[in-house]
């Protein structure tokens, strides 16, 4: 899998250097439940996406529910592990990455995200 650095395009900001990209069936199914730890700075954008489980992850994420323009329609901070569903009715897909609760990420609804 290629690793992307993950940009909002809106404050021109980097928010993570190593984001990988889900595309198919098995990486879209996996994502990231093999990891015991993904740090801040990493993560997957899984496309065709508008609803993740945490069931059997072990890391605490942060999720960006995207809509078909890569614009932020919502954000769910601190999402711990076992939880059934977290959707976004319109999203068409999400961006998993490590929770960063102390430093916070400067992405608001509306932000355009982008992989470069």
């Amino acid at each position: 899998m290629n690793v992307y650095v993950l940009r909002n395009a809106t404050s021109g900001k980097v928010l993570a250097m190593k984001v990988g990209r889900a595309t198919n069936f098995v990486t879209r199914g996996v994502g990231l439940l093999p990891r015991a730890h993904v740090s801040p700075d990493e993560g997957l954008w899984i496309d065709r996406c508008s609803a993740v489980h945490t069931i059997g992850m072990r890391a605490t994420l942060d999720l960006y529910f995207l809509d078909k323009d890569q614009r932020v329609l919502r954000i769910a901070s601190s999402v711990r592990p076992y939880r059934l569903a977290v959707t976004c009715h319109n999203a068409v897909a999400v961006v998993e990455l490590g929770a960063a609760p102390e430093q916070g990420r400067e992405v608001l609804v509306g932000d355009r995200l982008v992989l470069e």
